[in-house]
């Protein structure tokens, strides 16, 4: 039996279940301005306190949700050095093969904490591995609604 088929039982109980809560993040504003630096955005509703307190809807800056996104691997700890060996065993290669579906229902207001919900949706074998499709939300403290939910997909290869 391949590892990539070893993976594939392995897996086969955690489908369809949440397989991972995430820690508390919280999220200031030098985590924004560094963000908004990096990429270009500097929309005042991320890097303007003052003007967002004065004129937007929600009395202080927001996280772009590209930084919310981008957070992913801390969120889910997928950045551990544990994590791959304890959740891929046998394989050697993990990589982010791209997004099915992405929506950021809330805004994440500046001093707000979030951490991510892993729910484990699918798991095929392809050439050399397995596709992996992931669902995460990530969530604010207190909050109602998420602030991101995404179905993200990786490639595990032997």
């Amino acid at each position: 039996m391949s590892a990539a088929d070893n993976l594939m039982e392995f897996l086969a109980p955690q489908l369809d279940t949440e397989i991972h809560i995430g820690p508390w993040l919280a999220i200031d504003q030098e985590r924004i301005d560094g963000f908004a630096a990096a990429t270009g955005d500097v929309q005042w509703i991320h890097t303007d306190p003052e003007r967002a307190r004065r004129e937007s809807p929600y009395g202080a800056t927001i996280a772009h949700g590209f930084l919310t996104l981008s957070l992913l691997p801390y969120l889910t700890e997928s950045n551990h050095p544990d994590f791959f060996p304890r959740n891929y065993p046998g394989m050697r290669l993990r990589v982010n093969y791209g997004l099915n579906r992405l929506r950021f229902p809330t805004p994440v207001v500046v001093g707000s904490r979030i951490r991510a919900r892993t729910h484990l949706l699918a798991a095929e074998r392809i050439e050399g591995g397995v596709q992996i499709t992931y669902r995460f939300t990530v969530e604010i403290e207190g909050g109602g609604k998420p602030a991101c939910v995404v179905e993200s997909l990786y490639r595990v290869y032997e």
